[in-house]
């Protein structure tokens, strides 16, 4: 039986969607990868280049396009926008990101007949929420990376200072891309002991405090330094790409809108979710702690209160 040809659209030629073009190739997750921006010439040698590699990725169509390409595709990726700059928080981006996001939603929309829509642009849940609600789609449909990176970023920083391998250090981050975001401690294991216990044993006297604020912060060190994160972002929209083309149903703590989760709606903001074909397919109602469900509902309030001074 054939198998039916996967194409990924991605909106944006930057550096985050160029990295994202190119995780997705040497990882042969699709037989197309559209590359769509308002600077063509841009586009069109982001696809070259990345195509001159293609010896090394087996085969694969790799090129440079209009909306109007974004037909039959199983996911359409968002990066457009402008980055952030030193200094500057991710909800700093809204009022110059909304007007992006607005005309790129409208612009796939016209063409759009199928596939999960991935949200990378920043601040994330603010431009989920956005193009869930701009576009009309089904509930989930829409997502964004949310608080993935935290998580991975968060995962680095325990299992350095734990003096592990990262594989078997386990746990996530949940709420705002941002500063609101929390660790949910009742999450980390290391290869199945409570966090507690391991340190106890293995006598780490663990500041939770410094790897949260490590974790928050990170992000704003790397484009302190370099101008941009593109990299760690790449490699999780690739995974996360991975999870939508096999509709593998794996759990991640994306963002998406909310409906009466712990009594939160009409929000995004990240939370562990079922992620496959068609987007997130449910939240998983996690056994948070009173403590980390108080700390979700803040971050909420935190996004829907910064939605309300932008009037979306």
């Amino acid at each position: 039986m054939d198998r039916k040809p996967t194409k990924i659209s991605i909106i944006g030629a930057g550096a985050v969607g160029s990295s994202v073009a190119f995780s997705i190739a040497t990882q042969r997750l699709c037989s197309e990868i559209v590359i769509i921006d308002v600077n063509t010439e841009k586009a069109e040698g982001e696809a070259m280049d990345i195509s001159h590699g293609i010896i090394t990725m087996g085969s694969m169509n790799i090129h440079s396009g209009s909306y109007a390409d974004v037909v039959d595709s199983d996911l359409i990726i968002i990066t457009a926008g402008v980055g952030r700059k030193p200094g500057e928080t991710r909800l700093d981006l809204a009022s110059k990101n909304i007007a992006i996001a607005r005309d790129v939603t409208k612009n796939i929309m016209k063409y759009y007949n199928g596939g999960a829509v991935m949200v990378i642009s920043n601040p994330v849940d603010v431009i989920t929420y956005l193009v869930q609600k701009e576009s009309g789609l089904p509930a989930g449909r829409v997502f964004g990376t949310g608080t993935v990176l935290d998580s991975a970023r968060f995962r680095y920083f325990l299992a350095t200072r734990l003096e592990a391998d990262i594989r078997n250090v386990h746990g996530f981050t949940a709420g705002e891309h941002g500063e609101s975001q929390f660790a949910v401690w009742s999450s980390v294991h290391i290869s199945g002991m409570r966090l507690d216990s391991f340190c106890e044993r293995r006598g780490i006297a663990l500041d939770k405090d410094d790897v949260i604020r490590d974790t928050v912060s990170s992000g704003a060190q790397v484009i302190k330094r370099k101008g941009v994160t593109n990299y760690a972002i790449a490699a999780i929209a690739a995974e996360l790409a991975s999870t939508v083309l096999k509709n593998k149903h794996s759990i991640f703590s994306v963002t998406s809108v909310l409906h009466d989760y712990f009594g939160i709606s009409d929000v995004a903001i990240s939370v562990p979710s079922f992620v496959g074909d068609e987007g997130v397919s449910g939240n998983l109602v996690y056994d948070f702690t009173a403590e980390e469900v108080e700390k979700l509902r803040y971050s909420a309030e935190q996004i829907r209160a910064f939605l309300k001074s932008l009037n979306i």
